[in-house]
């Protein structure tokens, strides 16, 4: 077996046994409600700095990179301020950033 397989089978395997190891620990007992909250908030929070970091990353020379990501990500968290559902914030999130890119 090549490496690289090796890597994959100890990779599928661990994440395995993460997936399985929150169900083993905690059986059928109910989280508290302030380990509930925290829960809650993480994927917000995580899908928030993957945002982030995509939109706002490093260029080759450790510089900030702007680019019509910014645009879009401006347009989509307007269109969520003024109460619009996530499509049409999707939708105009990828209207601004078509349009800023075709325009530069």
């Amino acid at each position: 077996m090549s490496e690289v397989w090796l890597t994959i089978a100890v990779l599928t395997v661990a994440t395995a046994a993460i997936r399985a190891a929150g169900p083993v620990l905690v059986g059928g007992r109910a989280l508290p409600p302030p380990v509930m909250a925290v829960i809650g908030l993480l994927a917000p929070a995580l899908l928030a700095a993957l945002v982030m970091v995509e939109t706002f990353g490093a260029a080759a020379g450790g510089a900030l990179e702007l680019d019509a990501r910014i645009a879009g990500v401006a347009a989509a968290a307007a269109a969520i301020a003024m109460r619009a559902s996530l499509l049409p914030a999707v939708a105009l999130a990828a209207i601004a950033t078509a349009a800023l890119r075709a325009l530069v």
